[in-house]
């Protein structure tokens, strides 16, 4: 085991993962902040806990939303236990959000909208006895047996027309084409929401978008005690001595900095964790009137340092099982409206204030968009009159039912356009657009965690006899986890931080909500009811 007193740690990017590693390391290991240095690429940590300002005109925009589960996110929440709420002196992140929720419940009355427009009765799940058995056989398949395959070659076609799996796929993101693997995980991982998938009533938000909610915070707590973070530096090699498989260990890290080329020696009983690929990375952005490019070759630091590295061990990975762009891009889009005509249409439309709808997915759209109005403000310090919400397209290759273009080809208006005429607001189409900035965001990555893939394709955190170092992120290996989640960046940074220092203290064993009695019973009743 490594000395935290007496060791340096290297952490690769600037993400949540290695927040909570660096958190852990300080709180529950013991090691002083200024031993700890965070290396991010970027001039902002958060990685895919993000909002700002809007990069390209007027507005916010916010790349994706995460939606956090009660029963789930236990590493989450012991992370956010120990930081202070910077808004409610004596509270911590995790009891103001907690309390947040309280004041702010989720119970979606417009789940899901079919044409003319009408709220459709989102209550009825619309499985048949094939569509049972299909997910009964899923849910017994062991992943081994699974291997690589396709949900679409596990079920068919009347599963994918149904409101289960329209409201499943448009929570969590999934497409007909990802992983059965991952899908399975999910199921076993969330049975909760099988009951409540129509309102979303388990779904935790937090005050304000996730950046200024949870990584402000932490980077704020981070830096009180003493963390060295080093923007602008960008990992591009890291050398490794593993003349010894029972001791292999990193030796050097190669970075670029504005300044040139620097070579960071570890020392004996240093150690460094690494976060490999992004969901973020190459993230491009559109404005009203552009469309935002779509970057295919790999620009972004993070994807080229894990090929770099996977070169060097066989057990280090295979990014190149995760960089199929035209199966894993995403886009998204951020809707910055400067008065309440659009949004008090909403409002009257969905029946749900601010905050309180979660997702409204449009079934009939050729995108498949949906769309998330939160609570407001969700940004500190907003002009006043001025509201967000945020939405995203599933297929972005195909054309618009109104307007005659690919989503991934089109600018903000022409989304919001689309989006006005599918909901029926076409008496105040010309006011919202006037009043409204939209923000699209290509994402070339941002799905790519859901890629078919074999068990070798993903590193484990602590790839066997290693001795000072670890990988981080949604691109390695927990058992029985789900990728796509806050959870999984906190859960992979505490087991490397406690296996390679040696804290004696459990962490919190994988939420299986069929094994729950009380759960597991109403999962099924709504499944298979």
């Amino acid at each position: 085991m490594l000395d935290p007193k007496n060791a340096d740690v290297w952490l690769v990017g600037g993400g949540i993962a290695s927040m909570a590693a660096a958190t852990f390391l300080i709180r529950d290991a013991g090691m002083p902040g200024a031993r700890i240095h965070i290396l991010e690429e970027l001039g902002i940590a958060g990685g895919c806990l993000d909002g700002s300002a809007s990069p390209t005109q007027a507005g916010y925009v916010t790349r994706g939303g995460r939606m956090l589960c009660e029963e789930v996110y236990q590493c989450l929440w012991n992370l956010l236990d120990g930081i202070p709420s910077l808004e409610q002196p004596g509270l911590s992140v995790r009891q103001e959000i907690a309390a947040f929720n309280d004041q702010v419940r989720t119970e979606a009355h417009a789940r899901l909208i079919g044409q003319g427009p009408r709220i459709l009765d989102a209550r009825h799940y619309g499985l048949d006895g094939r569509d049972r058995a299909e997910l009964t056989r899923l849910l017994a398949t062991p992943e081994a047996l699974l291997g690589a395959r396709r949900i679409d070659e596990l079920f068919s076609p009347h599963f994918f027309q149904s409101n289960f799996w329209q409201m499943w796929r448009t929570t969590f993101a999934f497409q007909d084409w990802h992983s059965a693997i991952e899908l399975r995980r999910y199921f076993l991982r969330f049975p909760q929401e099988f009951p409540r998938m129509h309102t979303l009533a388990g779904v935790r938000r937090t005050p304000y978008n996730q950046y200024d909610s949870i990584a402000v915070p932490l980077q704020r707590w981070l830096m009180a005690q003493g963390v060295d973070v080093r923007f602008g530096h960008r990992v591009t090699d890291i050398d490794f001595d593993q003349r010894d498989p029972a001791q292999r260990r990193a030796t050097h890290l190669h970075v670029q900095t504005a300044r040139g080329r620097q070579t960071l020696a570890l020392a004996a009983g240093d150690a460094c964790f690494v976060t490999l690929g992004s969901i973020t990375a190459d993230a491009t952005y559109g404005s009203n009137t552009e469309a935002p490019e779509l970057i295919r070759d790999r620009r972004d630091g993070a994807w080229s340092l894990w090929e770099t590295l996977a070169r060097k061990a066989d057990d280090f990975g295979r990014p190149h099982s995760f960089f199929n762009v035209d199966d894993n891009k995403w886009e998204s889009f951020t809707l910055t409206m400067h008065g309440r005509t659009l949004l008090d249409r909403l409002i009257e439309f969905s029946g749900n204030q601010p905050g309180t709808g979660a997702l409204m997915t449009l079934v009939d759209s050729n995108w498949l968009m949906s769309l998330v109005v939160p609570h407001q403000p969700h940004f500190p310090g907003m002009p006043a009159d001025t509201y967000t919400a945020w939405g995203y397209g599933l297929f972005i290759d195909a054309p618009g039912n109104f307007v005659a273009k690919p989503m991934a080809q089109c600018g903000g208006h022409e989304i919001l356009d689309e989006l006005l005429q599918h909901l029926g607001f076409t008496d105040i189409r010309d006011e919202a657009l006037a009043s409204t900035d939209v923000t699209p965001v290509m994402l070339p990555y941002g799905s790519a965690m859901f890629a078919p893939r074999k068990p070798a394709d993903r590193p484990q955190v602590l790839p066997a006899g290693v001795a000072n170092f670890a990988f981080l992120g949604q691109h390695v290996e927990l058992p029985d986890d789900t990728v796509y989640t806050v959870e999984y960046s906190v859960h992979c940074a505490m087991h490397a931080v406690y296996r390679l220092f040696g804290v004696d203290k459990p962490i919190p064993p994988i939420y299986q909500g069929l094994h729950d009695p009380k759960v597991g019973l109403e999962a099924l009743a709504a499944a298979f009811g």
